[in-house]
């Protein structure tokens, strides 16, 4: 795993704890994706003000690149039944591993063992059990005439997070609406704000828009169980970076701009690989389990939209990182005062860089 921060650096898990009112976990997204409120905070000082998300264009400059998650959620959540016994089984999909084999977790997990075949939609979709994984997963192969995601379209479910108990009425929702790429098991949040009008308003002002994708894994709500976050083992995710989005970024930085990421997914797609190339962005693909928190330098990413996270997670770390630890602790007991909603389907904010001039 990729581990980085200076050295000496001793941080442990209490540091990054907020009282967080579970009343503020935002349970159904907002109509209009652009009326969700917006906490600006200055980088290097701290300093907040209170918007809504259609204002972000305030603060975006001619001459920046703002980097966008293309991502698209599968519908990976599938119920069905054993064909044997009829009993009903869960199957969430998490990845592909080859062709038509996944990873998935099971539920009721005991009740299935290798040679378990699960039926969905009265056949339309077969699974077969092909192996056991260490952590309890399964290996399932996917039997099925057609196209796979056309079916997959048809029966499965959006995989919700765990903290949201309310029935999602429209699944678009929880897409993004630039989602391309299929593969994420869950949304890159920050995104969902965004709207085409807005997207081109933010062009019409000389804004660059690029694209990457990152495919979110479940791993990514999965909470810090060690007491020192340095033994924190990160999850492993999916990237790709396109050459003109890496040529677009390294064009930005030459001229003073600033590269602004939307969400914690793209930042660490973008650090990644700017780790990888010595501070340059190039075109690029492959895993990365990055774990970025405070003592990291960041080498690609200056500003960063994000939503607000769980308390003692790793994405409270990573945006500790980018600003300190005090001020982004400040400005999440300012939300939970002015009661912003918290996680997937709740407010945003703006970690703010200092503004650069550009060059003609």
């Amino acid at each position: 795993m990729t581990k980085l921060t200076t050295p000496n650096t001793t941080l442990n898990i209490q540091d990054y704890d907020f009282d967080l009112p579970e009343e503020l976990i935002a349970q159904t997204p907002l109509l209009d994706r652009t009326s969700s409120r917006l906490l600006v905070m200055n980088k290097e000082t701290g300093q907040t003000s209170h918007r809504h998300f259609r204002d972000i264009i305030d603060y975006l400059h001619k001459g920046d690149t703002l980097v966008l998650n293309d991502t698209r959620v599968l519908p990976a959540r599938l119920m069905g039944v054993k064909e044997d016994t009829g009993a009903n089984i869960e199957l969430l999909l998490l990845k592909q591993v080859e062709d038509d084999v996944w990873e998935t977790l099971t539920k009721p997990a005991k009740k299935v063992k290798v040679g378990t075949v699960v039926s969905f939609g009265d056949g339309l979709l077969r699974a077969e059990c092909t192996g056991i994984l260490d952590h309890g997963g399964r290996h399932f192969k996917m039997i099925y005439d057609g196209i796979f995601y056309e079916i997959l379209d048809q029966l499965g479910e959006m995989p919700l997070p765990p903290y949201i108990r309310e029935k999602l009425e429209d699944q678009d929702r929880y897409q993004t609406v630039f989602a391309k790429e299929r593969g994420s098991a869950a949304a890159p949040t920050a995104g969902l704000h965004f709207t085409d009008e807005l997207l081109e308003q933010i062009r019409d002002k000389g804004v660059n828009i690029a694209f990457i994708t990152l495919h979110v894994g479940l791993g990514t709500f999965r909470p810090v169980s060690v007491d020192s976050i340095e033994d924190h083992e990160m999850h492993s995710e999916f990237y790709r970076i396109p050459k003109e989005t890496a040529d677009l970024i390294n064009k930005t930085k030459q001229n003073g701009g600033r590269i602004v990421s939307v969400g914690t997914t793209s930042t660490r797609t973008l650090e990644s690989v700017a780790q990888k190339f010595d501070g340059r962005l190039q075109e690029d693909s492959g895993w990365t389990d990055i774990f970025i928190f405070p003592g990291y330098e960041f080498k690609a990413v200056d500003g960063l939209i994000t939503n607000f996270h769980l308390p003692k997670s790793t994405l409270v770390m990573l945006v500790s990182a980018l600003s300190s630890r005090d001020y982004i602790l400040n400005a999440y007991n300012q939300a939970v005062d002015e009661r912003y909603r918290f996680f997937s389907f709740g407010d945003a904010m703006f970690i703010e860089p200092q503004k650069k001039e550009t060059h003609p």
